[in-house]
């Protein structure tokens, strides 16, 4: 897996991003107004070869790919670059690939002349809006059968004032001299593959945009006071500014995934090509919305740059039309057999393989499965405590199948998160997706880091063994996801043991596990953080009462009691008041990985439904525009959780830093799943309200199963305020 650009590549983006600093400066970018085009801006990029990067060198370009490209184009969104540059490129390469056209490819290439591209057929469409049209010497077209060059006259570029000062022109491209440079499927085709990289270029240009005006806006929010606080200490400005990251981010994965799908000839590719314009249009226009709310006042002002992001984070894409359109296309091309005609890519750097060795553990995960689960064991599986079954668990802890993430050198497997991560999909793909496993794993862990010897001999020594299983008990009814507020007491006695007195709320699966491990109050008179000892309690021990708590989810959890239980110090975890630290090390193995396998498990119900379900008229559901939509929308939300897994993955893989990736991972894919289950709810309706086996029972159950998903393991509303502190840099909102 490889999230990180060649070193050519970066030296490439580091060259550009110098001169467009320099070049598409505020002052520039207002100066080229009101016409949007930059002509000595134009020039300089022609002479750093930018214009003709996706020529072949064969027709003098440099001969590069589109991932080349695109790093080209986020650094022209982050400066909002004057002039119809993603438009360029490709027309660049579509009169090269046609030929017969040196003379003008020469031109173009060197900035002589400006040649773009029109996106409608003009055989149905003459006139229409055309990128760069205002400046443009020549457009590439599509009529009919055909791929024309018509050239524009100056007196034919009529300016007009439009929504952020682009150079864009309605042209009457049917009464302009045009002429043929190819015909047939051959030529259209290439034409068609120019659109689609025009698609990836533009998703990267606004990721590139929507990131500049976010980060703008977070600064402001960590300078600007309101009320005697940062205003970026305000969870309504910062924790949107927490989503928005993760959409952007989104964006322009979705592009990069495009790109790999691609090179490597998979059928999603021209799917994923409409979804990141898509998804990359939504970002940057929500994104701008955003950030001069965040400005306010000043923000509405023509002094203030913020207002030309908000403005070109609409006007770039919606040239092509509604990025609806591009949804609606993505849904006919991932479920009604649309084809695609693609872009030759080049070499493409990123890769999302996970690799031999997690395909060798997800064959060994399914081997087990066939040879000792027989289906009245399966009939009982559930995401849920309720899904454990002790003699599975035992039996791949004796196949070492269970402690995946834990080292080798404590008992578990040490495997790579990469290898973890498909892992989980292969336990997903089986059912077996309870969470026994990994917090007995967690448990263990924290164990084996700070408990005594004998704690280690009479408890780990059983989890390691699968003899026993472990709960934890962090939540408390007045306390919630601030799990350091909590007030369950531990007082330590004369001879050095530890009395137990309070309650815990959520502790899930006390009413099977043997162990918890608790947080306890320890010393009042501290700050919350530092007045908490963790201990490992016994669940079966006198004194404990274990009353279950029932949820809409099909779930069972536990509100347990503790009245004066005793035990030895010898089962403290850590020092006395040193909880906060123990904690710390149970939460990082707690935080991320996201809910991308449960989505997917949901999408894939809601499309077998859908072709079930009969539509008024005749046909199915899965054939009507709505249905295609709505679930590419979901597809599009699957692909972006796994890519920010991936991404936190990676980044834990190779050193890349803290930018709270982990968070990022599980509180938006939560937050996406919540909002899809919702909406497939509602389009696989009324079918989807029955509980009955198959697909609608997994659409019903998924639509439950989901509003746990953003509360347990840190609700989003910590993680946004965690995505915004350490991804974004605003003040800490928490106490």
């Amino acid at each position: 897996m490889n999230f990180d650009l060649t070193e050519e590549q970066e030296m490439m983006r580091d060259m550009f991003a110098r001169f467009l600093d320099e070049n598409s400066s505020s002052a520039r970018v207002r100066a080229a107004l009101p016409s949007g085009f930059d002509r000595e801006l134009w020039q300089g990029l022609a002479e750093l070869g930018a214009l003709g990067l996706r020529v072949p060198e064969a027709s003098g370009g440099l001969g590069m790919g589109a991932f080349d490209a695109g790093v080209l184009m986020e650094e022209a969104g982050r400066t909002l670059a004057s002039g119809p540059l993603a438009e360029a490129l490709v027309a660049a390469r579509l009169l090269a690939l046609l030929g017969g056209q040196d003379a003008l490819l020469g031109e173009a290439i060197a900035g002589a002349k400006v040649v773009t591209i029109a996106f409608n057929d003009i055989a149905e469409f003459g006139r229409q809006w055309v990128a760069g049209g205002l400046v443009a010497d020549a457009v590439l077209a599509r009529r009919g059968n055909d791929v024309v060059l018509v050239t524009v006259p100056a007196e034919a570029r009529v300016a007009e004032e439009n929504l952020a000062s682009t150079p864009i022109a309605e042209l009457d491209l049917a009464g302009l001299p045009g002429e043929v440079l190819g015909s047939g499927a051959a030529a259209v085709a290439l034409y068609e593959a120019a659109v689609e990289e025009w698609k990836i270029l533009m998703t990267l240009a606004l990721s590139g945009l929507a990131r500049a005006a976010l980060m703008q806006a977070a600064a402001y929010s960590g300078e600007r006071k309101a009320f005697g606080v940062f205003i970026g200490t305000f969870q309504a400005l910062s924790h949107p500014m927490a989503d928005l990251i993760c959409e952007i981010d989104s964006a322009k994965f979705l592009a990069w995934k495009a790109l790999r799908s691609i090179a490597d000839g998979e059928a999603n590719g021209g799917a994923l090509v409409s979804l990141g314009l898509w998804y990359a249009a939504g970002a940057a226009g929500r994104t701008g919305r955003h950030a001069v709310q965040t400005f306010g006042g000043i923000g509405l002002t023509l002094e203030h740059d913020i207002h030309l992001f908000t403005l070109r984070s609409k006007a770039w894409p919606l040239v092509a039309g509604d990025p609806d359109d591009w949804l609606a296309e993505a849904g006919r091309r991932l479920y009604a057999g649309e084809v695609a005609s693609l872009p030759d890519v080049g070499e493409v750097p990123v890769e999302f393989d996970l690799g031999e060795d997690a395909r060798k553990i997800q064959d060994e995960i399914h081997a087990f499965f066939a040879k000792n689960v027989t289906d009245e064991q399966r009939e009982k599986f559930h995401f849920s405590w309720e899904g454990h079954d002790p003699v599975i668990h035992k039996q791949l802890v004796e196949a070492n199948l269970a402690y995946l993430q834990m080292p080798k050198d404590v008992g578990g497997r040490g495997l790579s998160p990469y290898e973890v991560t498909a892992a989980r999909d292969a336990f997903e793909e089986e059912g077996w997706n309870n969470p026994v496993a990994g917090v007995a794993q967690m448990v263990a862990l924290i164990m084996h880091r700070f408990g005594t010897d004998e704690l280690k001999r009479d408890v780990l020594a059983k989890v390691m063994a699968g003899d026993a299983i472990c709960s934890l008990g962090y939540s408390e009814p007045g306390c919630g996801s601030d799990v350091f507020a909590a007030t369950c007491k531990a007082t330590q006695l004369e001879d050095g043991s530890w009395r137990i007195d309070g309650t815990k709320m959520w502790t899930s699966g006390a009413n099977l596990t043997d162990y918890v491990l608790m947080l306890t109050r320890t010393d009042p008179d501290l700050p919350k953080h530092k007045g908490l000892t963790m201990f490992i309690v016994p669940l079966k021990a006198e004194g404990v009462t274990v009353q279950g708590v029932h949820t809409f989810m099909d779930e069972r959890t536990n509100i347990t009691f503790y009245d004066n239980v005793r035990i030895p110090d010898s089962w403290r975890l850590g020092e006395i008041n040193g909880g906060a630290r123990t904690m710390a090390a149970s939460l990082e193995l707690e935080h991320g990985g996201g809910f991308a396998k449960v989505q997917r498990v949901l999408l894939e119900a809601a499309v077998e439904l859908c072709g079930e379900i009969a539509v008024k008229g005749g046909g199915k559901l899965i054939d009507t525009e709505r249905a295609q939509m709505r679930l590419a929308r979901t597809y599009a939300n699957v692909v972006a959780s796994e890519m920010i897994a991936y991404r936190a993955n990676w980044s834990q893989v190779h050193g890349k830093g803290n930018g709270a990736y982990g968070p990022m991972a599980k509180a938006y894919s939560s937050e996406l799943f919540i909002t899809d289950s919702r909406d497939l709810l509602d389009l696989t309706a009324p079918h989807s309200l029955s509980k009955r086996k198959g697909p609608a029972g997994t659409v019903n159950l998924e639509y439950r199963h989901a509003h746990g998903t953003t509360i347990y393991g840190g609700s989003s509303q910590v993680h946004r305020s965690m995505i915004a502190e350490k991804g974004l840099g605003l003040p800490r909102s928490r106490n």
